[in-house]
């Protein structure tokens, strides 16, 4: 086993200066992250030029995290004497900012290994070290060998199959990037594809294609087991309150770039199904150059984002505002990575979780690019919804960790985050399904969740229907027809603690408070339904809570006198 010697480095906080004021250590190599396959649609190509310039990043590691589900859970619980008493940024930063101790044990070892002192860039935030490096010299750091892979869409990418740290720095370091993580920018959902169709289950004027005819769409709640319309949603959950503290009270929904939606096709919702709402858009907040484009109408660019917006307006009415969280310019596009940028300077590149392979890097430099890179520059609305996903298993562990705990953060500010759980049930996005290795592919009899509906800091939301020749006042049924609602269990993460017993200030996360006793009754119990794939029938709803429905879906009147009496 290759070791390494290593003197012991002082510096100051700004990596000015650095002098040997110890004994060398002996620190053998120990392994760091190793990937067991190549991903489906990559192949490698060639070994990587020596002299190619690859830009390291070490992920230190934080303070005080292995604490964040307590303190989360502290202001979130309502049995909990602090409950609502949530964390400014301040508060989260120096709570959580990695020891100097870190700082120093990883940057002593770059100085030592031969690394120019100007070449290491430490964050404000002291969360991330940055080297600009070549290949051969991060081969020699890491211990690793990289290769150019090809995609079959045309894209090429540079990994390694593993690396490996001295092992007094490995419990300073989170992960490294770029090593063995491949491409896994966000996608759009991939609606009504690889499913059996059964009844017509979608809802409001679809977008693009010309001109949409809507007299087979009825508002009439006869039909809500063809149509779900907002008269559907509005009798099935109670939802016929208007918000009374608009004020105080934000909404936001994250796109990203190029999905966006379209004017008229808020309009002709509106006009149909709304009222008031007409010519209404929502507040945009552009976020690394984001931009509501309309230079491509297509339901691939468009449906996503306008059916979002159509019954996220006005299911809260015209009385409260919704902010429109755009992200990415429409070369590069975005992601969660680049959404929690803009909210959280602490997790900006070099400062935070971004990774390049994953995550757009800004500025762009490309022609027509965003040329600025918004990091801490947006402030977060008290709920946050996003309609799009990852296969978890297309991330790292440590990845998916980190950005989990970014959400903890916003969970122990005051935000209240939603993520879809996804549409081909125990499969991953495209129905893939993990083999036995960890790959994935459509044959895999392995269940495939999706992130960040896993991370359980976040609240995962699901799909149910009015089943053909129902009505309203039946029970719904977990969604069968066109997509089959995702859910199941993390191969990252733990059961939580609030899901193994299955003014006001802001509720912030809420599961502790959704799953507690108190609020046993406030659901409509999903008791009907399954959601296959991986070659089985998946998970059967149940009565009570389970991995297909959750606790149900919800009795808005129930819920809202509940919040109002903690």
């Amino acid at each position: 086993m290759r070791s390494f010697l290593l003197p012991v480095l002082s510096f100051t906080l700004g990596l000015a200066a650095a002098s040997v004021i110890a004994d060398p250590i002996i620190s053998p190599w120990k392994l760091h992250e190793k990937r067991t396959h190549i991903p489906v649609g990559w192949t490698r190509a060639r070994k990587h030029e020596p002299s190619a310039s690859i830009p390291l990043r070490f992920a230190l590691s934080q303070s005080n995290i292995q604490d964040i589900e307590t303190l989360l859970y502290d202001v979130s619980h309502p049995d909990s004497p602090n409950y609502g008493k949530h964390w400014s940024p301040g508060q989260i930063a120096a709570k959580f900012t990695p020891s100097t101790e870190s700082v120093e044990t990883v940057h002593a070892w770059l100085i030592e290994s031969g690394v120019e002192p100007h070449r290491v860039k430490l964050s404000p935030t002291k969360g991330w070290l940055e080297v600009t490096s070549t290949v051969e010299e991060a081969e020699s750091l890491l211990n690793a060998e990289y290769h150019v892979y090809d995609h079959e869409t045309g894209t090429k990418h540079v990994a390694c199959d593993s690396y490996q740290l001295p092992e007094h720095v490995v419990p300073h370091v989170d992960f490294v990037t770029p090593t063995i993580h491949f491409d896994a920018k966000l996608r759009k959902r991939d609606k009504f594809t690889r499913m059996p169709v059964g009844q017509p289950g979608r809802s409001g004027p679809k977008t693009g294609g010309g001109q949409v005819e809507l007299e087979d769409i009825s508002d009439q709640i006869e039909n809500c087991d063809k149509q779900i319309t907002l008269v559907c949603l509005k009798t099935l959950y109670g939802l016929w309150y208007e918000p009374v503290a608009a004020d105080k009270n934000s909404f936001g929904i994250v796109e990203f770039t190029p999905q966006s939606y379209l004017q008229p096709d808020l309009d002709m919702f509106a006009k149909n199904f709304s009222t008031g709402l007409e010519g209404i858009s929502p507040t945009l907040a552009s976020i690394d150059g984001g931009v509501v484009q309309t230079l491509h109408q297509n339901s691939g660019y468009n449906l996503e984002a306008s059916l979002d917006l159509e019954y996220g307006m006005t299911l809260v009415t015209k009385s409260q505002n919704v902010t429109l969280y755009q992200v990415g310019d429409i070369i590069q596009g975005g992601s969660n990575g680049n959404f929690l940028d803009a909210l959280d300077g602490t997790y900006c590149t070099y400062e935070g979780g971004d990774d390049p392979i994953k995550d757009s890097i800004y500025p762009d430099d490309a022609e027509g690019g965003y040329k600025n890179k918004d990091c801490g520059t947006v402030k977060p609305t008290n709920i946050i919804s996003t309609s799009y996903s990852y296969n978890e298993a297309d991330l790292s562990a440590p990845y998916a960790i980190r950005q989990c705990n970014e959400y903890a953060k916003l969970g122990l500010m005051g935000v209240t985050l939603l993520f879809n759980s996804g549409d081909f049930g125990v499969a991953g996005e495209g129905g893939a399904c993990l083999n036995a290795n960890g790959s994935q592919s459509t044959d895999g009899k392995i269940f495939n969740p999706t992130f960040p509906g896993t991370c359980p800091y976040v609240t995962s939301i699901g799909a149910t229907q009015v089943s053909p020749g129902q009505s309203v006042s039946d029970p719904e049924n977990a969604c069968e027809q066109i997509i089959y609602s995702s859910g199941g269990f993390s191969n990252y993460f733990g059961i939580p603690d609030y899901q193994k017993a299955a003014g006001k200030s802001p509720i912030g996360f809420i599961n502790p408070t959704i799953y507690s006793t108190g609020f046993a009754g406030s659901f409509n119990d999903v008791t009907n339904g399954t959601n296959p794939g991986c070659g089985t029938l998946g998970f059967n709803a149940t009565q009570g809570w389970d991995p297909v429905t959750g606790l149900g879906t919800p009795n808005f009147p129930s819920l809202l006198a509940k919040w109002l009496a903690l």
